[in-house]
């Protein structure tokens, strides 16, 4: 009778260890499958705290646009350029947790520009393009999939009417090295200028952030801000650059919600 209780407790340890092994599996195995885009880039890119509401970056909304797969890891910092970036760490902090399977999003060109500050400035045909190629050789290093995107424009329009470019050279630049390095590229600087043009000068300050005094409570003064988005601006950008994804027939679009996040 002894034996045969030793028994059934040896195989009730046995058959609960077993289930244990099979729910640690089952939950790596979910684990596994979650694909995480990081996010490398500037302040019209990064996330902002409800103090500085309604200002966000596309990379805010990014989360909205996909499926629970998704995981998006918004790295990018106000002020940076892509050397600065690097020089401060932050590139390492994301190289040394991106997996295989996952995705770097680069965006760079507004502080790039910034000819007065050597901490920041790159030129376009070399230090720019050799900053980049850092962050396309450390994420291909990883297994991950690099997808350049060129800097979204800033609100500038001709007295006729005519959205203008204004970041110079540095959108080519990264798209000369997207085909040189067989890099996936958005062409985010077109497509931003197309939808401002579409919209025309007085509709594209809803995109900014543009608030009359006592507007918001956050900005009791107003703000006239031609480089950083409202909320809604921000969601607009994010579906360009969900155009773009879909454009380069990347596995990504899989995991687009059917609503767009809306």
């Amino acid at each position: 009778m002894k034996r045969f209780i030793y028994c059934i407790l040896i195989l009730t340890v046995s058959t609960m260890l077993f289930s244990g092994l099979n729910i640690y599996s089952t939950t790596a195995k979910q684990t596994n499958e979650n694909i995480t885009v990081y996010l490398a880039g500037d302040s019209t890119v990064a996330n902002y705290a409800s103090n500085r509401t309604p200002r966000a970056g596309w990379g805010q909304m990014l989360p909205q646009m996909f499926d629970e797969q998704i995981i998006v890891k918004n790295e990018a910092v106000p002020g940076r350029s892509t050397k600065s970036f690097i020089n401060e760490g932050r590139l390492s902090k994301i190289l040394n947790q991106i997996q295989k399977g996952d995705y770097l999003l680069i965006q760079f060109g507004h502080n790039d520009e910034k000819s007065y500050d050597p901490s920041r400035y790159t030129d376009p045909a070399t230090s720019y393009q050799h900053y980049l190629k850092e962050y396309i050789d450390g994420a291909r290093q990883k297994g991950a999939t690099p997808i350049l995107v060129t800097p979204v424009e800033r609100w500038s329009f001709s007295a006729d009417g005519k959205a203008l470019a204004t970041h110079g050279h540095y959108p080519g630049a990264m798209k000369e090295l997207g085909r040189k390095e067989n890099v996936p590229v958005i062409d985010l600087t077109a497509k931003s200028r197309a939808l401002y043009q579409q919209l025309g000068p007085e509709k594209t300050t809803e995109l900014f952030l543009f608030l009359d005094a006592g507007e918001h409570p956050n900005y009791p003064d107003g703000v006239q801000d031609p480089i950083h988005f409202q909320e809604k601006g921000a969601r607009e950008i994010t579906k360009l650059i969900a155009e773009g994804i879909a454009e380069l027939n990347l596995p990504l679009q899989k995991h687009f919600l059917k609503n767009g996040g809306e």
